[in-house]
């Protein structure tokens, strides 16, 4: 079957949050030392790690861990958390990097995005936007006029479910109009992103690379699947 509807991730798969230099100005250590390029690095890891724990964590940030894209409240608490054993000792520095991540204007989208959202709107192909997120990413798209390309946004704490649970990706696909059968989902995350598969949607395997580093990943893996 023809695909008529295609489903993209958010984070490494149409935009990815890139560290800017500036964001470590000032930034130190327990010592007063500044962070070095690997810290500063690593940071940007755990800030954006979409699955994968990266630190320990007690029960009670356990919890908010697994329920983070469910919950602003509790996505603010575990992360504020992650950067404190991540190197950030003031709540101050950990506040300013926490909004970087939230804040929808940081994030770069990847060379090839707006020319496929163009390219799969001029088809008539729907499209939609699926992702384990605690803040909204509307902002991320407006800004660029890519809005006007996306038929649907579903955002776990919207809708209060989480991938790979299949019932977001039907919340998705009846929005969409479009059978699971026809319908490819786009992503960064076999397991994630891939539970697409278990309603009977098409998946797409995209690496979540710097932006420089991947600059037709989208519509290869579009191609791939008979749609560009």
């Amino acid at each position: 079957m023809a695909i008529q509807a295609v489903m993209f991730d958010f984070s490494g798969t149409l935009f990815r949050l890139e560290e800017q230099e500036s964001w470590f100005s000032g930034l130190v250590d327990d010592h007063g030392t500044p962070l070095d390029a690997a810290a500063q690095a690593e940071i940007m890891r755990r800030m954006t790690a979409p699955v994968t724990l990266t630190v320990d964590l007690d029960t009670e940030y356990r919890h908010a861990w697994e329920n983070r894209d469910l919950d602003p409240a509790l996505h603010h608490k575990v992360y504020l958390e992650i950067l404190r054993q991540s190197g950030v000792p003031g709540r101050e520095q950990g506040e300013a990097l926490y909004r970087r991540l939230i804040d929808p204007a940081e994030w770069t989208p990847y060379p090839d995005t707006a020319d496929v959202l163009k390219e799969l709107a001029g088809k008539g192909v729907r499209i939609g936007v699926l992702s384990n997120i605690a803040f909204d990413i509307r902002p991320a798209f407006s800004a660029r006029g890519l809005d006007a390309y996306v038929d649907e946004f579903v955002l776990s704490y919207e809708v209060g479910v989480v991938k790979p649970d299949p019932g977001v990706f039907r919340i998705l696909v009846e929005r969409l109009g479009a059978p699971a059968e026809a319908t490819l989902m786009i992503g960064d995350h076999t397991d994630a992103d891939g539970g697409a598969r278990d309603i009977g949607c098409e998946f797409a395997l995209v690496e979540p690379l710097p932006t420089a580093e991947r600059t037709d990943g989208l519509r290869t893996a579009l191609r791939e699947h008979g749609v560009l």
